[in-house]
Formats: C-alpha cells, structure tokens, sequence
C-alpha cells in the first residue's frame, strides 16, 4: 500500500509541477504578448511620426510655391489698383468739366423731323 500511496503522491506532485509550469509559461506568454504590443505600438508612433514629418515638408514645398504665387498676385492687384486711383485722379478733372458742360450748356433746337401745322 505505501508503494502505491507513494506513487500517487509522485504522481500528485508531478501533476502539480506540470500546473505550476503550464502556468509560469502561460505567464511569460501574456508577458510577451504585452512586450511585443508595447514594440509594434512604439514602431506605428516612430513610422506615424516620419510619416507626417515627410508630409510637413512636402506641404511645406508645396504651400511654399503657392505663397510665392499669392505674393505676387498681391502685388500685381496692389499696382492695379495703384494705376487705376492714378488714372482716376489725373482724369477726374476734365471729365467733371465734359459732364457738366454737356449737362448746363443746353442749346435749344427745334428737331429735323417737327413739321408745324398749317
């Protein structure tokens, strides 16, 4: 009987260090797991981060030209309306003295087509 209770026992025990294994390795698995989420999680953010790095500097070539494009139509709307107030003023002048001459200086006239009556 002890030799069997004894083999019970080793079996017992045997079983119970099998459990104790299957859970220490169960154990660094989800440690593991945890490590390698954490690596893949820091190698996205470090490919995201030179991702929009790359994107900044191509936005920024891009919107640089583009800046450039919108200086020079600022200035080419600036000379304009520089010209035009210019002109404006050099012209306003006579073109009061037409207007008003036309309006004031009213010279009676009887019209081509008017037949009297008899």
């Amino acid at each position: 009987m002890t030799s069997q209770s004894q083999g019970i026992q080793q079996l017992l025990q045997a079983e119970k260090r099998a459990k104790d294994k299957l859970e220490e390795a169960k154990k660094r698995k989800g440690k593991r797991l945890k490590q390698a989420k954490e690596e893949a999680t820091a190698e996205i953010d470090h490919y995201r981060l030179q991702r929009e790095k790359e994107f900044r500097n191509k936005e920024t070539n891009v919107m640089g030209s583009q800046g450039n494009f919108s200086a020079k139509i600022d200035e080419q709307t600036t000379e304009a309306i520089r010209n035009l107030t210019s002109s404006y003023h050099k012209n306003m002048e006579s073109m009061m003295k037409k207007l008003l001459s036309t309006i004031c200086d009213i010279s009676p006239e009887i019209h081509p087509n008017f037949r009297p009556e008899v």
